[in-house]
């Protein structure tokens, strides 16, 4: 009955009527824009360009100031992503300003993989931005918008088209972020060599199907110098900050032995050209370009992946009870589905375990009862020639004993013969003796 109601009051036409007087509400413009300006404004840049190639210095020259920046090497091993936060103010408005260079973005040997790095940082912002928005408890206001609204892509003066690193990092970044070509160091080439340049670029670019960001033209108020601009894509640009007196004045100027090459003259570069389109008339088309395209589209799918789509005129219409309520059931399914296969896993590993430790046991056992054989049979060996020994021993023993007895009888054999020859010598020397004894007795 009240979805009825409602469409019937849909369908109803709305009546335009006069005010009497002065209400008040044409004030709106007026508190929407105090109250922007009371909270400040955001903008991130992503700077993507070959080390060298004159990121920072443009930056620099880009808002006037000097960012504090580490300057990177040519000998980084991967692609990295360094954001950097800072607060500028003009007149009274804040700008929280965030620029994120690639450092190492060119430098690898292998460059196809460069874009990667990239791509993920740029998800992760959109990722951190939808999970603050899904939060029950929401600060949007509040929270420090990351996402990047423009990447400003440095392309080398050195050549006569573009690399296919360029070609294959632009394609991949159209529709994640608004990128507009800049032509760095544009003033080491020649006029003519940069109009070849910027034509070549640009049939480039449109070849291959990269999109990248347009002016829009639908304002009235804008619509005749962002149609002009958008025919001076690429911009060729050249940084500098240092200050160089021409004539009366003291200008940004890049200053070489035959002159100067002043930032701010646009015979000179296009410099101004990009101030102008990117901070003074284009820059919340920016962020609203982020937020309704860019962002939407992440968003979009993210939300897909997860299982929630819009209702369509013919079907019913959506319930995010429903969705939730058949998303949790699939994932209790395909969760108890994983766990039986992980259950199932683990027995098929316990029983693969408990048969090799089978297969083990037994071939310990089996090597248990070799060594038990080898031992057994090195000890009947030794018990053998334990015998043997005792055996030649005993043979020994017993001829030392005969070879004892023998010498006892051949040395007794010689002893008496030798007793008998001493006999006879003393008994041939009594009468000598007795006559000896005789005679001085008769004296």
């Amino acid at each position: 009955m009240a979805a009825n109601e409602v469409d019937v009051f849909a369908n109803e036409e709305k009546r335009n009527l006069e005010l009497r007087g002065h209400v008040g509400f044409d004030s709106l413009p007026d508190q929407l824009v105090s109250k922007s300006v009371a909270q400040g404004f955001c903008f991130n840049i992503l700077c993507v360009g070959e080390t060298g190639i004159g990121k920072s210095t443009l930056m620099n020259t880009l808002f006037n100031t000097t960012f504090e920046n580490e300057e990177a090497s040519h000998y980084e091993k991967e692609v990295q992503l360094r954001p950097q936060m800072y607060s500028l103010q003009e007149s009274n408005v804040n700008l929280k300003l965030t620029v994120v260079h690639t450092v190492g973005f060119g430098d690898q040997i292998n460059k196809e993989e460069s874009y990667k790095p990239i791509l993920e940082y740029i998800d992760a912002q959109f990722e951190k931005y939808l999970e603050e928005e899904m939060k029950i408890k929401r600060s949007l206001a509040n929270c420090h918008d990351t996402r990047i609204h423009i990447c400003l892509y440095f392309i080398a003066p050195n050549g006569h088209s573009l690399k296919s690193l360029d070609l294959v990092t632009m394609k991949k970044l159209d529709s994640k972020v608004n990128i507009i070509p800049v032509i760095a160091k544009a003033d080491t080439v020649s006029r003519s060599e940069l109009d070849k340049l910027k034509i070549k670029v640009m049939s480039e670019l449109v070849s291959n199907g990269v999109q990248i960001y347009q002016f829009p033209t639908e304002d009235e108020a804008v619509a005749e110098i962002n149609s002009s601009m958008n025919t001076h894509l690429p911009f060729a640009v050249v940084g500098s900050v240092d200050d160089v007196k021409v004539g009366n004045k003291m200008v940004k100027a890049r200053l070489y032995p035959w002159g100067s090459v002043q930032v701010e003259n646009e015979n000179h570069c296009d410099f101004v050209k990009l101030r102008e389109m990117l901070l003074r008339v284009n820059m919340e088309d920016l962020r609203e370009q982020t937020h309704a395209r860019h962002y939407e589209l992440y968003r979009r799918c993210k939300l897909e992946e997860m299982g929630f789509k819009d209702s369509d005129p013919d079907s019913q219409s959506f319930s995010l009870q429903e969705t939730y309520e058949a998303k949790r059931k699939e994932f209790l399914v395909d969760l108890q589905r994983k766990e039986e296969e992980m259950r199932q896993m683990f027995v098929n590993k316990v029983k693969e375990t408990e048969a090799e430790l089978k297969e083990k046991e037994k071939e310990l056992h089996g090597r248990f009862e070799q060594l038990k054989r080898m031992h057994q049979d090195e000890k009947k060996n030794l018990e053998e020639k334990r015998r043997e020994l005792e055996e030649e021993m005993n043979a020994f023993n017993r001829r030392k004993v005969a070879a004892e007895t023998l010498m006892g009888q051949a040395l007794q054999g010689c002893s008496q013969p030798f007793k008998k020859d001493k006999d006879k010598k003393n008994f041939f020397s009594l009468p000598s003796a007795c006559s000896l004894t005789s005679g001085r007795n008769l004296n």
